[in-house]
């Protein structure tokens, strides 16, 4: 943890909002630092320590032992794009049996990189898996929320056909893992009412697996320098007696400058790439723009000129015009850098973040390379599961199948005994 964070570094940490701590320093309640200068607020370590104890989840995630696993374990994972789910389970020592991807260009990087790997291109809805039957420990997948059809007052599968849910839950029945996790956006908390992910966990326990209470996690805590959220989806098969463990957030945050520069993070600086460019008139316009800052550093009429119509809308829009600070985590990656609802401006030259910067951002390393065209590359990293966050899942499915393995010797014992 470094010893002076930034109100947005602290904001992420401890997990409130800004205007939050902006409240609480105007009230006297945690006091911060003001930046000689600028008058930008500041906090130091000591300050912010007390929350170490307030919030017990927060805790350094590094002096944990290293995760081994008893016997091989093997997953299939489903919607699997360009491998960022896959290096982490990877990195904690799964088996990846079985990927299936419908994007071309995403399957062709997972081939690439991975020969060995057994990519399955093709449309979900046409593939079966009922040959893994017994055969895969674990079924992973980010499939697209949407919404379902509701025939009765409990969903069963039958209701969530024709949406990708549907073959998820499918694999499933199909191969019967001791465990399967859904990983999505944090929006399908709230979609449709609620009552979509509802559906989800009504479909889960119809087949036979008691399903967690879904938790949001924030990439930013588990060694990503990218304010990004996850919601996780945990389905635990009913006969099987041990419990999974979400992983524990990380009290070290990582920035921008971890990402690209050498350091704790990257043994190298961000290697050289090609990227896309910001036409002239919005180059002009970004010229304008401190790092850490966006649309309102801009001169009243040209922000006017610029935001058009949003200027007049409610909510921030801290995304439009952004210019990324170096002492700050990026914001959430898009498919797009520089679309102008989500500009991902460099710190130091006005363009967008190049291929690589955008594949350090989200954690891969720099010998996993993509296929397809520079849009192709830059939708297949901005779609990705941070590989670190992957990791950091995959440690507690190792944790959980070694509790299993363990489990299931002990029962083989006292059985042969009885």
């Amino acid at each position: 943890m470094k010893t002076v964070l930034t109100i947005s570094q602290a904001a992420e940490l401890i997990g409130v909002s800004k205007e939050t701590l902006r409240r609480w320093d105007r009230c006297g309640k945690l006091p911060a630092i003001r930046q000689p200068m600028s008058s930008y607020r500041l906090y130091n370590e000591e300050q912010l320590m007390i929350f170490k104890d307030l919030n017990p989840e927060i805790e350094n995630i590094t002096k944990q032992t290293t995760v081994t696993p008893l016997r091989e374990y093997k997953v299939l994972e489903l919607f699997a794009g360009a491998g960022g789910l896959a290096i982490g389970l990877e990195k904690a020592g799964l088996k990846c049996v079985a990927l299936n991807e419908v994007d071309h260009w995403a399957a062709e990087t997972l081939r690439m990189n991975r020969p060995n790997w057994n990519v399955i291109e093709a449309d979900v809805r046409n593939v079966s898996f009922s040959h893994l039957l017994g055969k895969v420990d674990v079924v992973t997948g980010g499939f697209p929320c949407q919404a379902f059809s509701y025939a009765g007052k409990k969903l069963g599968l039958q209701d969530a056909r024709g949406t990708l849910f549907y073959e998820f839950a499918r694999a499933v029945q199909e191969t019967q893992p001791s465990i399967c996790i859904g990983e999505n956006v944090r929006g399908l908390l709230n979609h449709d009412n609620g009552r979509t992910l509802k559906g989800m966990i009504s479909i889960l326990d119809e087949l036979g697996y008691r399903v967690l209470e879904p938790q949001v996690l924030r990439a930013v805590q588990y060694n990503v320098p990218q304010k990004r959220e996850r919601l996780i989806l945990v389905g635990i098969r009913k006969d099987v007696e041990v419990d999974f463990h979400y992983p524990k957030p990380n009290n070290k945050l990582y920035t921008l400058r971890d990402a690209l520069k050498k350091g704790s993070l990257f043994d190298t600086d961000v290697p050289h790439s090609f990227g896309t460019k910001y036409p002239l008139s919005k180059s002009k316009v970004l010229d304008l723009v401190p790092p850490g800052g966006y649309w309102r550093d801009l001169p009243l009429d040209l922000q006017k000129e610029y935001m058009q119509k949003s200027f007049f809308l409610g909510g921030g829009k801290t995304g439009m015009a952004r210019r990324i600070s170096w002492n700050e985590p990026c914001l959430t990656l898009t498919c797009s850098p520089a679309q102008k609802q989500t500009e991902r401006c460099h710190p130091d030259e006005t363009r967008p973040f190049t291929v690589r910067e955008y594949a350090r951002i989200q954690t891969f390393p720099d010998d996993w390379t993509f296929a397809g065209s520079m849009s192709a590359q830059y939708k297949q990293i901005g779609n990705a599961v941070p590989v670190n966050l992957a990791l950091a899942v995959g440690k507690s499915i190792v944790g959980f199948l070694n509790d299993q393995t363990v489990k299931e010797s002990q029962n083989s014992i006292a059985l042969a005994e009885a």
